[in-house]
């Protein structure tokens, strides 16, 4: 378990957007034996805080500009491997819960979720355990008794964490400029991207990515949730 001497739960928010972020900043500090050491905007501001400042645990969102959630996990753990780190996003955790907790995360909470909800998974994850759903936590037992991952539909799998998100946002029917100025890439970058994805997700030659990534898109939504 990874705490501080101070009496109060030291939590660090990271989440591009200003309007979430003051209203957790609010919420935390209203929660009996927490308080919010401090709250940034992008990943690489937050390593550098990380590693200066270091709470008792770190919440991020997934979806940022430049590197994403799942890339700072990665960059946490690196640093700092005792860290707990709670994801926090607006994704449904039963295609990114996974992929949060495979890269070093302790936990994965929607933004949907209750005041309560929250402050439960933050004291679990600084007691040294894993907060998830309960179905969502039986299906991460399963794949990993089986070996396989909880999402295994169109190989969708085999995609790095940034070229899924690329891969959603094209499902969400973003352009390739949207997609660029919203995780802070170039065109360029999101072409290479694409055709990575084409390649691994073995799409013959003049089938529409577009359309594919749609249609993932559509059966998530349709897909009963945790």
């Amino acid at each position: 378990m990874y705490r501080s001497t101070d009496k109060d739960i030291r939590v660090a928010l990271v989440d591009d957007h200003r309007l979430m972020l003051d209203g957790l900043k609010l919420l935390i500090d209203s929660m009996d034996g927490f308080t919010c050491s401090w709250h940034c905007e992008d990943a690489v501001q937050a390593l550098g805080l990380v590693e200066t400042s270091p709470p008792d645990v770190l919440v991020t969102d997934i979806t940022m500009p430049s590197r994403n959630g799942l890339e700072l996990i990665k960059d946490v753990r690196a640093l700092n491997k005792d860290l707990p780190v709670l994801v926090l996003s607006m994704h449904d955790e039963s295609v990114y819960a996974q992929r949060a907790i495979k890269a070093g995360a302790k936990g994965y909470v929607m933004k949907g979720a209750s005041n309560d909800e929250l402050e439960t998974a933050l004291k679990k994850v600084v007691e040294g355990g894993i907060a998830v759903s309960a179905v969502m936590g039986e299906k991460m037992i399963e794949a990993y008794t089986t070996g396989e991952d909880i999402t295994t539909d169109q190989g969708v799998e085999r995609l790095s964490d940034r070229e899924f998100e690329v891969y959603q946002l094209v499902g969400n029917c973003l352009s390739t400029s949207q997609i660029a100025d919203q995780l802070g890439i170039s065109p360029k970058t999101v072409d290479v991207h694409k055709s990575k994805i084409r390649a691994k997700l073995d799409m013959q030659a003049g089938s529409s990515l577009t359309a594919h990534a749609i249609r993932w898109v559509e059966v998530q939504k349709l897909a009963p949730k945790p």
